[in-house]
């Protein structure tokens, strides 16, 4: 009988489990409705404002913004776009991992030289480089409570002033891009310095003509920081619309294979009590017999 209340306690505690696991998915899904729509939203407007940045720029000779010096890269910054909590399968891991391997192949020296710092978006992966030493670079954990351009804007604006400064020759940006709620795509980008238009592997299929008040020099000195705002933010957008997707993914498949295990739990159960009856009906069948002979 011990083995029978072992296994109805496991059934009564994978069943909470699997009204939790469905309830964070219910949850998950909702937000990843907002997360999604406002990703969507902003794509075409980042797009397009660095198509016209590329026009307009393409006609300007030599250009003075302290956003495109291109210096050798002895101080690096990385930044690393996680989220705040777990139990969204392998998201933050991969994000972190990506990061790592960016750092070991393409700027090992630095590393060595102890010239790399992070720069993380989301406790996990502050927690993650913390611990393990890294030179981390303030805390915007709180990023997430209230996303916006404007928050997100303030750690553009640190970093983009770190960089006019040189105190990093280079920045990068590692999230997760959102293609669908089943798929996260990782990506690298360059944030700093912000690649000239004939360095660009895409170029504007269309030129347009522009009319521009009051210079196109003050435009593109205009342009140039509002660019870099909108990347850093369509890229924590992705992040955050790819963690709502991946932990909605990864609690259908906790709730799946709750249920699974319940019915494994059931069937054993079940076997558990009939073995338990043929036991108590023999005993009472051999005293039975054990009465008649006597």
């Amino acid at each position: 009988m011990a083995n029978l209340k072992e296994v109805r306690n496991r059934i009564s505690s994978v069943s909470s489990t699997q009204q939790i696991t469905k309830a964070m998915k219910m949850v998950s899904a909702a937000k990843l409705k907002r997360a999604t729509n406002a990703i969507v939203q902003l794509r075409p407007y980042a797009e397009k404002l660095r198509e016209i940045l590329a026009n307009v720029s393409a006609s300007v000779e030599g250009g003075t913004s302290p956003y495109t010096v291109d210096r050798k890269p002895n101080n690096v910054l990385v930044v690393v776009i996680a989220s705040n909590r777990g139990l969204a399968g392998a998201f933050n891991t991969n994000a972190i991992k990506t990061a790592n391997q960016l750092i070991a192949s393409k700027y090992a020296a630095q590393l060595q030289a102890g010239n790399v710092s992070v720069m993380a978006i989301g406790k996990r992966a502050q927690d993650y480089y913390m611990k393990r030493g890294y030179r981390v670079i303030g805390d915007n954990n709180e990023l997430f409570m209230a996303l916006n351009f404007e928050n997100t804007s303030k750690i553009a604006d640190a970093i983009m002033s770190g960089f006019a400064k040189g105190e990093y020759d280079r920045v990068e940006v590692v999230y997760n891009r959102f293609k669908n709620a089943a798929v996260q795509i990782l990506t690298t980008e360059q944030l700093l310095p912000l690649l000239p238009p004939t360095m660009e592997t895409e170029q504007p299929k269309v030129e347009t003509d522009y009319i521009i008040e009051p210079s196109k020099e003050r435009i593109v000195e205009e342009l140039i920081p509002k660019v870099i705002k909108v990347q850093l933010f369509k890229a924590v957008l992705d992040s955050h619309a790819s963690e709502h997707g991946a932990r909605m993914t990864a609690m259908d498949k906790a709730t799946d294979n709750a249920g699974e295990l319940l019915k494994s739990l059931k069937l054993s159960y079940n076997q558990a009590r009939q073995a338990a009856i043929t036991t108590e009906l023999t005993e009472i069948v051999s005293g039975a017999a054990a009465l008649s002979a006597g």
